[in-house]
Order: C-alpha cells, then structure tokens, then sequence
C-alpha cells in the first residue's frame, strides 16, 4: 500500500476476539517496524481499559495510538491520563461518532485531549466507532474542523469509497482522509483490493478546485 501513495496504515493491536483483522501485539509490532521510515502506523485498539492500552503501547510502539471504542467508554479524562503518559513521538487519536450537531461539542471536548480526531460514523449493532461503510453529514464534520483548528488534526472516515472522497474533501476540508471498508475486496471485511486502494489515493490527492 506504501507503494501506492498511503501515507497512514491502520491496523487493529490486540486479539481480543471483538472484532475482525485483530492482530497479536507481536504481530502488530511487526508491522510498525516494516512501515518506519515508509509510513505511519496506526495501532487501533477496542480496549477500554487505560493500563490494557498502555501495556500494547509499550508493545507495539505506533507511531499513532487509535482509540477507537465509545466516546463515553473511554471519556476525556480518560484521554487526558493517556495522553500524559505517552512517550515521545507517539500521538493519540479518538475517533468520534459523528451524528447530529450535537457531535460538534463532543469532538471539541476530545480535540483538548487528543492530537488527532477522527470522525466516523457509528451503526448500531457494531463495536466502537467505525468500519460500518456508512456516512454521515460532512457539513457537521466542516464545522469539526473550523472550530477544531489550531487543537486537534481531523481526519475524515466514514464510508468513504473512491468515488465519493474527492466531494468528501471539498465539503470537510480535512486534514486526512480514512478508508476501511470502501477500499476492501468485495464482501471481504479485511482484505485490501489494491485497484480501489490506488484509486482512493488519487482521488484523495488532486488538488481542490476552487469555486
């Protein structure tokens, strides 16, 4: 993926049996160190307890630390205590259910305790925050990002495909943009298609055209 101009891989540090894709810590390591230099990774972890989180920090040794559980399940004062405690040169992303104006405030409160938000999009009947394939109103996601400026990177997630990235982008203005389901094989929940994976990336990466 590196080839193909990806600039961030995510993948999920911890075989906690929750979701799809976990790895092994060792595993995850392994991928963090075949990625230095290339990219940057990005360790997702479902964990909601803090001492958990940090035990696969020391671990797997990211470059970005991805929170991806319930906003209220890992809280800002939560964040606040991991965020303290990181080492040096790893930054800490919350991932933010974007619904209705209401998410505005919850992302802010996260953006004083994170380096990094996500904003996806959260379905009911599926783990945390994300990989539903679903979007959501990027109009509240722009506002996110204004008044997120200056406090916290957004990157934009959330059914994003290569055909709908590039109006992603126009209408947001995020700082990155993220795919997990649009870009994987076809009713594969973990396997790549490389072809969709090139796409995204040049999609996500022309220039805007200004209006």
């Amino acid at each position: 993926m590196v080839d193909l101009g990806v600039d961030q891989v995510g993948f999920i540090a911890g075989d906690y049996g929750e979701v799809h894709a976990e790895l092994t810590f060792a595993a995850a390591r392994e991928i963090v160190e075949a990625l230095r230099g290339k990219a940057v990774s990005s360790a997702l972890t479902m964990s909601i307890d803090i001492d958990e989180i940090r035990r696969m920090i020391k671990a797997v040794q990211p470059d970005i630390v991805h929170i991806s559980s319930d906003t209220d399940a890992v809280g800002v004062e939560a964040m606040r205590e991991l965020k303290e405690s990181l080492p040096n040169g790893i930054s800490l992303m919350k991932a933010i259910h974007v619904d209705g104006t209401e998410s505005i405030a919850t992302a802010l409160a996260f953006a004083e305790v994170s380096d990094i938000l996500l904003l996806d999009t959260k379905v009911k009947g599926f783990p945390g925050v994300g990989a539903t394939g679903v979007t959501h109103d990027w109009n509240i996601s722009r506002e996110i990002v204004r008044q997120a400026e200056g406090r916290a990177k957004v990157i934009l997630a959330g059914g994003l495909t290569p055909e709908n990235v590039g109006e992603a982008i126009r209408i947001a203005q995020p700082w990155g943009v993220d795919s997990n389901t649009g870009t994987n094989i076809a009713g594969d929940p973990v396997v790549k298609d490389m072809s969709l994976v090139e796409a995204f990336v040049q999609q996500a990466k022309k220039p805007i055209k200004a209006e």
